[in-house]
């Protein structure tokens, strides 16, 4: 067993180092010197073998773990028994977005809902090229074969959702399904970057994010500003304070088009084989629906596409009983 300590750098301490915090602590328990720990400013993982832990991060939705991903420590939580789905959250967020399609999924099957890299409890390299699609893809290879299956369904929200198309295009063989939130299609999405003027209106913030300093600007008070939940809020500062402010605009540093996009052929991207669900919010602001358009071209399977008037971005919050109805339902129809 090793103690994984995390204040501004990294320990690993054995066992003789955590007897000691034992005996510092007057024979306190694991729980006790997490408290304890806690007080002293700093918290502790505990890893065995990349694979369970006991941290305190799991808000009573399921099991913690890591997954090892070429060295790079992936953080979930899981719930249920059968079919693996893996859950993959965007921008800025964590595991924690599906807090209410977890419970529901886990009825029928298992769901492991992951903290991408640079998020929260997961490792956080550093180097734009620690980022790339490529990399974030074979995290959840990593998970999905660290569950011991060949296949999954995927679903992804937001950085994801880009994610998942690009798993499912890339790797068809791991992917069972594909479940994605307002995320169009990235052939879609470059179209509207390269035509249409409201979409490079609204990307303007994923160009200023590529900008050198520009993590310098942000905080975990600031990047929760979209949580409506005030049950939630302090929960996402303490998560997004763990994570990495330069890791989270990496994404955009290292996969988002620089300087004026162009639009691509249709066949510019493998066609996805599997069936797709795709749903999104016509209330957000930085992903506009005309990039749906004609995604039926780009997925050589079923489509379905579903559109909620009444959210925005982060769909899977903003509706979330009617999200995880669609999503079960369509599930399980397979």
């Amino acid at each position: 067993m090793k103690i994984l300590v995390l204040t501004t750098g990294v320990a690993l301490l054995g066992r003789a180092e955590f007897a000691y915090l034992e005996a510092l602590g007057h024979g306190l328990d694991m729980k006790g010197a997490l408290r304890m720990t806690s007080r002293l400013g700093i918290w502790v993982t505990v890893a065995l073998g990349f694979s369970t832990s006991t941290l305190g991060q799991d808000y009573g939705l399921g099991k913690e773990g890591f997954v090892d991903s070429k060295g790079v420590k992936i953080h979930y939580v899981t719930a249920g028994e059968g079919p693996l789905v893996v859950l993959v959250h965007g921008f800025p967020d964590f595991w924690y977005t599906w807090r209410a399609q977890l419970p529901e999924l886990a009825k029928s099957f298992q769901v492991v809902a992951i903290d991408q890299r640079g998020y929260n409890l997961s490792d956080k390299p550093e180097g734009v090229e620690q980022y790339t699609l490529d990399k974030l893809t074979a995290d959840v290879e990593a998970v999905v074969r660290h569950f011991g299956k060949d296949k999954a369904t995927i679903v992804g929200h937001d950085w994801g959702g880009m994610v998942a198309w690009t798993l499912a295009m890339r790797h068809p063989e791991m992917v069972e399904r594909l479940i994605v939130l307002n995320l169009p299609h990235p052939r879609g999405l470059i179209r509207e970057l390269a035509t249409n003027p409201d979409q490079k209106k609204a990307s303007q913030y994923a160009r200023d994010f590529q900008k050198a300093d520009a993590a310098k600007a942000l905080t975990p008070a600031a990047l929760a500003f979209w949580v409506r939940d005030p049950k939630a809020v302090e929960i996402y500062k303490q998560a997004l304070g763990r994570s990495s402010m330069e890791a989270m605009l990496n994404y955009y540093k290292a996969n988002f088009p620089r300087g004026p996009a162009e639009e691509p052929a249709d066949d510019a991207f493998p066609l996805v084989t599997c069936p797709v669900l795709l749903i999104h919010g016509l209330k957000d602001t930085a992903l506009l629906p005309p990039a749906l358009n004609d995604t039926w071209k780009w997925v050589d399977a079923e489509l379905t596409l579903v559109t909620i008037p009444g959210a925005g971005h982060f769909v899977q919050q903003d509706a979330a009983a009617r999200v995880t109805e669609i999503m079960t339902r369509w599930l399980g129809k397979r």
